[in-house]
């Protein structure tokens, strides 16, 4: 059947997002579990604020399109996401809502329904990320994401990463790098390759 393939990107435009560096650490988690990883950054796929009038026009943009395609073709996903006022980022919500959208001779959401997530969170706030996380997670889990149930939040983000991008707590790094191994477990069980 071939390796497993994950795609892992931030909710994050941002240069040096503390997220894109959790996603990172959790790709080499997820490598190392023998997956095949594709890192993706959604500034190389602007999408325009979804518009029902753009869609039924046009269809979906092309960025929108290319999105929907790699999701389509991997397992599952690693997303790392900041927290926006208690919540995740337009960026992200605007990539699911293109995403999610029927194009002609496909299933319903097929981008998503039977996929297998892993989220984390970065945030210099105390909680790390945590309500944007839960917001995510119950989107994610009402269009057919299999989300495992490990996450993680890395609060005071500013400090925690080292000048390499690793995490300076030793247990924080491993747990994301865990969370990486276990979306590539789930998803071999789920296709009854382990």
């Amino acid at each position: 059947m071939g390796p497993t393939k994950i795609i892992a990107f931030a909710g994050s435009l941002r240069s040096g997002s503390h997220n894109r560096k959790l996603i990172r650490i959790a790709a080499a988690g997820a490598r190392a579990a023998g997956a095949q990883v594709t890192e993706l950054d959604l500034r190389d796929v602007p999408m325009p604020l979804y518009d029902g009038d753009i869609e039924r026009e046009h269809g979906l943009p092309p960025n929108a399109k290319v999105f929907k395609r790699l999701l389509v073709e991997h397992q599952g996903m690693l997303i790392s996401s900041p927290e926006y006022n208690s919540g995740f980022p337009a960026v992200l919500k605007n990539a699911i809502d293109w995403a999610s959208r029927l194009e002609p001779n496909e299933p319903a959401l097929a981008a998503f329904k039977g996929k297998i997530g892993g989220l984390m969170a970065a945030s210099p706030g105390h909680l790390g990320g945590v309500r944007g996380l839960a917001m995510l997670r119950s989107i994610l889990s009402n269009i057919g994401v299999i989300v495992i149930p490990m996450q993680l939040a890395v609060s005071r983000a500013n400090d925690a990463f080292d000048d390499d991008g690793s995490l300076k707590d030793e247990g924080q790094h491993a747990a994301i790098e865990a969370i990486g191994a276990e979306v590539v477990r789930f998803a071999r069980r789920l296709s009854g390759t382990e």
